[in-house]
């Protein structure tokens, strides 16, 4: 069964999220050894939201129940925030709601910047992470996979996810007002990653010229030289953005008087809150974007095809045991006809031939599956199969068991 532990925007402080993204790179696999139930984890950590996507072995609610407050313990040990505070900041999808939460997520219709453009990528990439580090399961590579697709369903037929929608861009149009003409801002950019090369593009649509770049890690020259910026360490500048993940920058590094807007778009954040003290100096980070997003009236369309979307995947993985089941049982006959075959002298052609037969017959029982499991009938499936062919799919065959 699938379980979604969420921290977001919208239900924990920023403060919270912080905390939060600290732990976030070793969060996966603690939370895998964690519990011998959890057979894999995938986790979401962004400016706006800490989410861990568990697969658990125990379908029942007893088994949930300790899964949540085994996550909440291995949360609370490596961020140092007390069980109570993180459950209080926490909502907990399970079942069905797992599929229509993520899907939503990745379309962008839960971000603070509805329909940003960013949010797919970071949950394409915390798919990969969880690959590299083997804590994925079959069942969550169908469940970010599927949510992929449906957020691209989302941006190429409705006007969801239109180009320039993010929070980096929602930064940049609060800022506006303070900047005037960006095309003589001097704006100095602090980070190198993807977040940073997103906001470069931003910048530009913007009309800013003289974009220069800061960075601690010794990428700063390879970065500059692959974007056309200019490379410096001097915060005598108009406008300061920050976005990394490796940086906290300090009220000594902002001498002099004059007027400067520092942009803190890092988590945990790169800008000592003291730097908004400093004479002459405006800070907007994160907090003050999340106040200022707009609230748009959603196109419906979009919410449609996330929720069918969601419908499916809950009945294509309600009707996977039963499907399981027939193809195994299929393909048994299937290899001892194939051994009988090569004992009398067949090649390869014929192996060929059947089994390509065997895929064609299997093909519209398994559709035939899924449809019933989505008009809540996949037990006139099941009774079929074990009907025709004596098969229960594995959970059914417990269950008579223990009858």
């Amino acid at each position: 069964m699938l379980l979604c532990l969420s921290s977001n925007h919208g239900n924990a402080s920023f403060e919270l999220l912080e905390q939060l993204s600290f732990v976030a790179p070793g969060a996966t696999a603690a939370l895998v050894d964690s519990t011998a139930f959890v057979s894999g984890a995938v986790v979401l950590a962004t400016c706006n939201r800490f989410e861990a996507y568990l697969d658990i072995d125990e379908p029942l609610t007893a088994a949930t129940t300790v899964a949540v407050e085994s996550m909440l313990t291995t949360l609370s040990d490596a961020s140092g925030i007390p069980a109570a505070e993180l459950r209080a900041g926490i909502t907990v999808h399970e079942g069905p709601d797992v599929a229509a939460h993520l899907f939503a997520v990745t379309s962008g219709l839960e971000s603070v910047v509805v329909g940003e453009d960013e949010i797919a990528g970071q949950v394409g990439r915390a798919l990969d992470r969880a690959r590299r580090e083997g804590t994925t399961s079959r069942d969550l590579e169908r469940l970010f996979q599927r949510a992929t697709h449906t957020s691209r369903d989302v941006k190429n037929l409705t006007a969801i996810g239109g180009a320039g929608r993010s929070l980096v861009r929602l930064s940049l149009e609060l800022a506006s007002s303070r900047v005037g003409d960006w095309a003589d801002a001097r704006v100095l950019l602090i980070g190198t990653g993807q977040y940073a090369a997103t906001t470069v593009a931003a910048l530009r649509d913007k009309g800013a010229r003289d974009i220069r770049v800061f960075s601690r890690t010794g990428r700063g020259p390879a970065f500059a030289a692959k974007h056309g910026l200019t490379h410096d360490h001097s915060f005598d500048v108009d406008v300061v953005i920050a976005c990394t993940a490796n940086t906290v920058i300090g009220p000594e590094l902002f001498t002099g008087t004059h007027r400067r807007l520092v942009i803190d778009l890092g988590l945990p954040r790169n800008i000592d809150p003291a730097v908004g003290q400093v004479e002459g100096v405006e800070l907007l980070d994160l907090e003050t974007v999340r106040l200022h997003a707009p609230l748009e009236q959603l196109s419906e369309k979009a919410h449609d095809l996330v929720r069918t979307a969601a419908a499916e995947f809950t009945a294509a993985s309600a009707a996977e045991p039963a499907i399981v089941a027939l193809r195994t049982h299929v393909f048994e006959l299937l290899d001892a006809e194939i051994a009988r075959a090569r004992s009398r002298g067949a090649g390869d052609e014929t192996e060929a031939a059947l089994r390509h037969l065997a895929g064609v017959l299997l093909h519209e029982p398994s559709v035939r599956a899924r449809e019933l499991a989505a008009q809540g009938r996949l037990a006139d499936f099941v009774a079929g199969l074990d009907a025709l062919h004596g098969v229960r799919p594995a959970e059914a065959e417990r269950k008579a068991e223990t009858a």
